[in-house]
């Protein structure tokens, strides 16, 4: 861990820039940018006393670690200016040009959003955060830079705030950093973390380690020698370095269950070759010499991480039995692996077509931010994208082939839907079969590290199942799905919305072609759409009923009828949590859910049916959904005491519409009962209505069922199952 360095000059920065840039050009525009941010920082203090100007060029001098390119180098050195300093965009486009100031905004973008607070705040910056990476992938490279120096000077800081900005790093900005393979500086901003979030565990391992200090380096520098000797033996040009475990990591062992003395990789080489080749060799080497444990090796080099990460790693047994990890790679590998795709950017390897080059690589391999993006344009709210995000991007990963040997990752637990998908939309769409390892597979199998697996399509199959929305482990497979059937069922909708109109319009001898001419853009403006097929879908799907449209074209008044279908109908139902309400006899903690054709409510009798991989959907004994499945049905019953409501649906036929929906709703105070939404079907001699309830037992239902068939024109009541 390193300590901040107030002494730090721009001679300093400039010493370092000269090792990796060669143009006296881009070096002056370095001095001009320090120049500027020095003149509009001056008088500026930090808390921790010092002049400003020691942040953004400590920030800068870290880049220069991972050989970033002179705009950001730039951007660094200027990040604040038009935060702190009052400059504005057009300013800073005159002096520096457009490609860093994006950069300095994007920067200033973070900076003005605060990540800690209540859930919702943390939600909507999650999001504006992740999103903002994909724009410019430089952005949030200062940005961990930036978070790097201040958390070096964190013990400025109060502890409440100590703590909040350093769970803040650990759960926004370290996975950002380990995806972006930058374990140099995620290392340490975990590592300093963990020394303000948990002061009391950090120094304890400290602790530890110092007491074994000198034992642990004595076996490490006699195996190193022991191993250097075996390769001189074989004549391999290497290096080889004892690689120290960083304390976080340490940290996370011993919060999942293991004991220090257990923790075996402290002890810990590095082998450094020049080819590929000698990688192999040098495993086959020391696996001759000490016996490897199974199980406890991993090839990154013919599997690479999606952050570009390649390694050999083998665990052996050492001297006197230690147990050692040892990591071999190349010295080209060494350097993406403790840079990332920072490395990319050094200019030593920069030739006339470098920057293609380097977007190439780039656009290769963030997939992260491609994933992102993704979900980004989904529909979905700032909690279900956060949480599409943390399950779909930071989870653990698999990695599986393609019968040509291509490499896919997916998320740990995908499905053979997964995969296809991943590989291209139009592939999911027409898939019809799948084969893993030459065996064919049912689509919810579970696909492991390594498998072959091949996709068979079919150009005339009509698209995907729904149920492959429960069987596919990502969101964005599931959204994928959802949004082929938010596609077909527009199609049918929006037949479904114009047929309605021009039926309406049939009864009151109207010509469609004169109403729309007259009455178009004035629907269109009050009911807040674009075009005319959004009318026609929402008209198709209830969300807009016939009488509103024939309303706001003759300027009718709304019914109370009306306006009391507008503020209910369409609503989504939330299903409550049924934990503790239902017993699944024999078996304690298994998720529970309410099925959603039928919703049973409390009296009702009722069976649990056992899903794959989604526990257990409790149906009524009458629910034909049910009927013929025996061998995963499972008895349920209600328990004694039941703490919430529940819904469940009610069709109600009426001879006329004259104060109906008020009726009803005057009935729900004498049951306690509450109506959560109210659709208006359409039917050519009666009014029909379907209800959604929320209730606490049979017994209330069929009480308020009895009291609406005492309403006048009140045709029948029925409980319905979906």
């Amino acid at each position: 861990m390193q300590e901040p360095n107030s002494t730090l000059t721009f001679d300093d920065l400039k010493d370092k820039l000269e090792t990796y840039i060669g143009d006296t050009e881009e070096l002056s525009l370095v001095t001009k940018a320090y120049m500027f941010a020095y003149e509009k920082h001056f008088g500026q203090k930090r808390l921790s006393g010092e002049d400003y100007i020691t942040h953004p060029l400590n920030v800068a001098y870290i880049l220069t670690g991972i050989y970033a390119d002179v705009p950001t180098i730039c951007a660094a050195l200027l990040h604040d200016v038009m935060e702190d300093c009052d400059i504005s965009e057009e300013e800073m486009k005159e002096k520096f040009g457009d490609e860093i100031t994006l950069l300095v905004g994007g920067v200033t973008k973070l900076t003005r959003l605060s990540f800690v607070g209540d859930n919702e705040s943390m939600i909507a910056n999650h999001r504006k955060i992740l999103v903002g990476l994909s724009e410019d992938v430089r952005v949030i490279i200062i940005k961990l830079a930036d978070r790097l120096h201040n958390l070096r000077t964190l013990w400025v800081l109060p502890e409440k705030k100590q703590k909040l900005k350093a769970k803040e790093t650990l759960d926004i900005l370290t996975p950002i950093a380990h995806r972006l393979g930058m374990s140099q500086i995620k290392g340490e901003l975990e590592d300093l973390s963990l020394r303000y979030y948990k002061p009391d565990v950090y120094f304890s391992i400290i602790e530890k380690l110092n007491q074994s200090k000198n034992e642990r380096d004595n076996i490490v520098f006699e195996m190193k020698d022991k191993v250097s000797e075996l390769l001189n033996a074989h004549g391999i040009k290497h290096e080889i370095t004892g690689r120290a475990k960083s304390i976080y990591s340490i940290y996370k062992k011993l919060d999942n269950g293991r004991k220090f003395s257990d923790i075996y990789d402290l002890l810990a080489l590095r082998v450094f070759v020049d080819t590929e080749q000698d990688c192999y060799q040098v495993l086959g080497i020391i696996h001759s010499k000490y016996r490897p444990i199974p199980k406890r090796f991993k090839d990154y080099i013919a599997m690479p991480k999606t952050n570009m990460y390649q390694s050999l790693h083998t665990t052996v047994f050492g001297l006197d039995g230690h147990l050692f990890e040892i990591q071999i790679r190349t010295y080209e590998m060494d350097r993406v692996a403790e840079l990332g795709i920072a490395s990319h950017w050094s200019y030593k390897e920069q030739n006339s077509n470098s920057k293609a080059s380097m977007q190439s690589a780039m656009e290769q391999k963030l997939q992260f931010f491609r994933t992102i993006m993704e979900l980004k344009n989904e529909e979905a709210n700032d909690e279900e994208f956060v949480r599409q995000v943390k399950e779909d991007v930071f989870k653990d990963t698999i990695y599986v082939f393609t019968p040509k040997g291509d490499v896919v990752e997916l998320a740990h637990g995908s499905t053979p839907i997964d995969f296809a998908y991943r590989v291209h939309s139009g592939v999911g769409d027409k898939m019809v079969g799948a084969i893993v390892n030459n065996v064919i597979v049912p689509f919810d199998h579970v696909l492991q590290d390594n498998d072959i697996v091949k996709i068979n399509t079919n150009q005339n199959s009509f698209g995907p199942n729904r149920e492959w929305i429960n069987m596919a482990k990502t969101a964005q497979t599931k959204n994928k799905i959802r949004s082929f059937f938010n596609r077909i069922d527009k199609e049918g909708y929006l037949s479904k919305g114009e047929e309605l109109l021009k039926e309406e319009l049939r009864k009151r001898k109207v010509p469609i072609n004169d109403f729309l001419t007259e009455y178009k853009d004035k629907i269109l403006n009050e009911l807040k759409y674009s075009k005319l097929d959004e009318l026609y879908i929402s008209l198709g799907n209830n969300k807009v009923s016939i009488n509103q449209i024939m309303n706001i074209a003759y300027q009718l008044t709304a019914t109370k009828e009306e306006i009391i279908l507008n503020k209910t109908k369409a609503k989504e139902v939330d299903i409550p949590s049924i934990k503790n309400d239902i017993i699944v006899k024999g078996i304690d903690n298994v998720k529970i859910n309410i099925a959603l054709c039928c919703k049973p409510i409390p009296g009702d009798r009722i069976l649990g049916y056992i899903t794959k991989g989604y526990g257990i959907t409790v149906h009524r004994m009458i629910c034909p959904n049910i009927a013929d499945l025996d061998e995963r049905i499972i008895e349920v019953e209600w328990n004694d005491v039941i703490t919430k409501k529940y819904p469940t649906n009610l069709l109600v036929y009426a001879s006329n519409t004259k104060n109906i929906l008020l009726d009803i709703i005057s009935k729900t105070s004498n049951n306690e009962i509450t109506v959560q939404s109210i659709n208006s079907l359409n039917s050519s001699e009666n009014f029909l209505y379907d209800i959604t309830v929320l209730v606490d037992s049979k017994e209330s239902l069929l009480k308020f069922m009895d009291d609406i068939k005492l309403i006048p024109n009140i045709l029948s009541v029925e409980r319905i199952i979906k």
